[in-house]
């Protein structure tokens, strides 16, 4: 089957999306921009489908190529038949291809390879093929001293390896086995020493079906087996595969040798199969889970860049800490750093008064709106030093427990050092704690998305796999916001599609030297960008004060004309737009008829319902639309806490067993999967991300542990 077709298959598409989509990608197109500009050929695929069609793509591609590669390979062995050909043809994974190849690859040396160079292959063929054989009297007959064949028994000894070595490389045994079990095998695990406490302790004897296990039980079996507290094994039906094999390699030829090679069978099971295929599973379900974990991660992500930013507010960044002392950081409007100072109202110099004084003094003398509290190590002594001081002054200031998870890697990173050259690397911290209230999507982009604390299990996964899936992630969600080309800084340009990073360096360094961009059509003079990097990015940079109104907004240049002729067309004008003059456009489009306006236009239909889209609002922002972060002024202790108490707060993360929400204890409270929501839900992520505000009842306090069980099930949300 064509790879167009498989496509067209697996992920339910139709022809024409495949073809197009294809062709797209092979030209070069980023997916942000295929996504966006080019929806009329792909049928309106999102950018997730279109990463994993990309994904997919590239797999049947590599999947085609290595077929014909181990069918040159055994053709120059002079082995390749047409069965071969059709067997390689027919397969649809690399495991199967593999498989296929495994007997005419070279191997390294093994008992079989030994067997043969002391000349028993023939008696192998012979145990297999032979009528009636009496294998003990052909075997004196390959007797030979020289060669280390001593006795028969050595002779047949040497056979049986060839036989066994035949029976696990034979594709048709090891496809039977894995996809049976597959369905039937369990994955076991057990204490290495029950006495020992753990965080895995409910591992301890644990046995779950391969095919219901669930992904994050699986990375956690797998980190404590690595740790050394769990010992991990894949248990199946030994006995029907050793009958399979035994079957496959018995008939009426072979029946008086039946003895021996139900023993070859078996040893080949146990030596060979079991431990490869064992390998096989573990590894297929470490992948699954690892790519749910990413999965997860990167939808945390895309709900941590997306959150509503908090505009036109001076902030004050709270980095706290003990020993140390906390850092502070008073930012203005646009994110420009005021001043900065170390207080310590934490233990173990617990000098309150002082610090209070320093902070207050600085509220007043900047306007500060809203003190944002980074939610590391210290983080609730001092949002409860912080509430005790905003209730001693008149100023109207608020705070908020913002995400700091990254903050000390930026801190350290090149590009701090660039933006604050003369900053003490610890008060960077707290600049990005203030600017992440500010615009959580302009400051996240500056820091390695890993390093951004939002999944599960992130160290255990595939660092290249995670880094390809979460560098997508940013890249979907800084183009769906688009980029004021005129403030942002080269970190976030050179995730608009199409722009490099060293282009995002040229285009601040041409703004440095000639002053803002009044114009798209002015990016051409930037250095290296040119008319390909020109089409990808043009449709998701923002100019606000160009002329042109339309430089403002998602509409790509390539559809100006069309625009202009369809504001013509509805008698409006460019000043309508630019004075957002365009509230009965809707009614006026009825009117004309939607399906005349595209075809008279030359532009598909969803083209021109974007084109409408974005001229009723030039410059706007979609987050924000969104809930904006949950502003305090007072502290709340885990004995303030009842059951059945409602409480609204903020989901810090979500992973598949549930939410972590913050609720404004020293720990966030657990939202289990099954408290979420009356309906059946498949994973917490189809119904929560991370910056969420929900109402939450507290259903459990476990005081001795400080942990709190949450409910959103009997509360009435919004």
């Amino acid at each position: 089957m064509e790879i167009e077709e498989l496509l067209c298959k697996e992920l339910k598409l139709k022809k024409f999306q495949v073809e197009n989509t294809i062709k797209l990608i092979d030209e070069g197109n980023t997916i942000p921009f295929i996504a966006r500009y080019r929806k009329e050929m792909t049928g309106e695929m999102s950018d997730v489908q279109l990463r994993e069609f990309g994904e997919k793509l590239a797999y049947l591609r590599n999947l085609a190529n290595r077929k014909e590669d181990i069918k040159r390979l055994i053709d120059e062995q002079e082995k390749l038949t047409e069965e071969i050909i059709f067997a390689l043809d027919s397969a649809k994974t690399l495991q199967e291809v593999e498989d296929i190849y495994a007997p005419y690859k070279k191997k390294k040396r093994t008992r079989a390879t030994i067997a043969k160079e002391k000349g028993l292959e023939n008696l192998a063929m012979m145990m297999l093929l032979s009528k009636n054989l009496d294998i003990e009297k052909e075997a004196e007959k390959f007797i030979n001293p020289e060669k280390d064949v001593k006795d028969i028994e050595s002779a047949i000894s040497g056979a049986k390896d060839i036989v066994a070595e035949q029976m696990s490389d034979d594709a048709e045994i090891r496809k039977f086995i894995r996809e049976y079990a597959l369905k039937r095998a369990s994955l076991i695990s057990r204490a290495k020493d029950d006495k020992e406490d753990s965080v895995y302790r409910m591992y301890y004897e644990f046995s779950e079906k391969i095919n219901e296990i669930l992904p994050h039980r699986v990375l956690a079996i797998n980190r404590g087996e690595k740790e050394a507290f769990l010992s991990v094994k894949v248990e199946m039906d030994d006995q029907k595969f050793i009958d399979e094999i035994v079957n496959k390699y018995t008939n009426e030829a072979n029946t008086r040798n039946i003895d021996i090679i139900r023993e070859t069978a078996e040893d080949s099971y146990k030596r060979l199969i079991f431990p490869s295929i064992e390998r096989e599973i573990r590894n297929h379900l470490t992948d699954i889970a690892q790519e749910r974990a990413i999965e997860v991660f990167g939808k945390n992500l895309n709900g941590l860049l997306l959150q509503a930013p908090v505009k036109d507010v001076v902030v004050m960044g709270f980095d706290p800490a003990f020993r140390t002392g906390c850092k502070i950081a008073v930012v203005d409007k646009n994110g420009k750093l005021l001043d900065y100072t170390t207080v310590y109202p934490t233990e173990p110099q617990n000098d309150i008064e002082k610090s209070k004084k320093t902070l207050k003094k600085m509220i007043k003398e900047y306007g500060v709106d809203i003190i944002s509290i980074g939610n590391g190590t210290a983080s609730r002594e001092s949002e409860k030093f912080v509430a005790e001081m905003i209730s001693e002054i008149e100023e109207n200031v608020s705070y908020c427990i913002v995400n700091e998870a990254g903050a000390s890697v930026y801190s350290a990173s090149k590009l701090a050092n660039e933006e604050h050259p003369d900053i003490n690397v610890s008060i960077r911290g707290a600049i990005s704690i203030a600017r992440r209230l500010q615009d959580p999507m302009a400051e996240l982009v500056k820091i390695e998305p890993r390093s951004i604390g939002v999944g599960q299990y992130q160290h255990d996964v595939n660092a290249k796999r995670l880094s390809e899936v979460l560098d997508g992630v940013v890249e979907d969600s800084v183009n769906k916001i688009g980029v004021d080309i005129n403030t942002a800084s080269y970190s976030l340009l050179e995730h608009v599609a199409g722009i490099s990073s060293t282009v995002a360096k040229n285009i601040v360094a041409y703004r440095d030297e000639n002053g803002e961009f009044e114009s798209i059509d002015e990016i051409k003079k930037v250095k290296r960008l040119g008319p390909a990097a020109f089409e990808q990015s043009a449709g998701f940079i923002r100019i606000p004060k160009a002329k042109n109104p339309l430089d403002n907004t998602g509409v790509h240049p390539e559809s100006y004309q069309a625009c202009e002729k369809m504001l013509e067309l509805l008698n409006y004008t460019m000043d309508d737009v630019s004075s957002a003059n365009l509230k009965d456009i809707d009614s006026r489009i009825k009117n004309y008829g939607f399906e005349n306006l595209s075809e008279k236009l030359g532009v598909g239909k969803a083209t021109l319902k974007d084109i409408i889209e974005e001229i009723k609002k030039p410059g706007r922002d979609i987050r924000e639309t969104g809930i904006k972060p949950v502003l305090r002024t007072d502290v709340m202790k885990l004995e303030d806490l009842e059951e059945g108490m409602e409480l609204i707060g903020t989901v810090r993360n979500v992973v598949d067993f549930g939410a972590f929400v913050d609720i404004g204890i020293k720990n966030d409270g657990l939202v289990h999967i099954s408290q979420i929501s009356k309906k059946r839900i498949k994973t917490p992520s189809d119904v929560l991300t991370v910056g969420d505000i929900v109402k939450v009842k507290v259903i459990a306090i476990d005081t001795q542990r400080a942990k709190v069980s949450l409910s959103m099930k009997d509360v009435k949300q919004g």
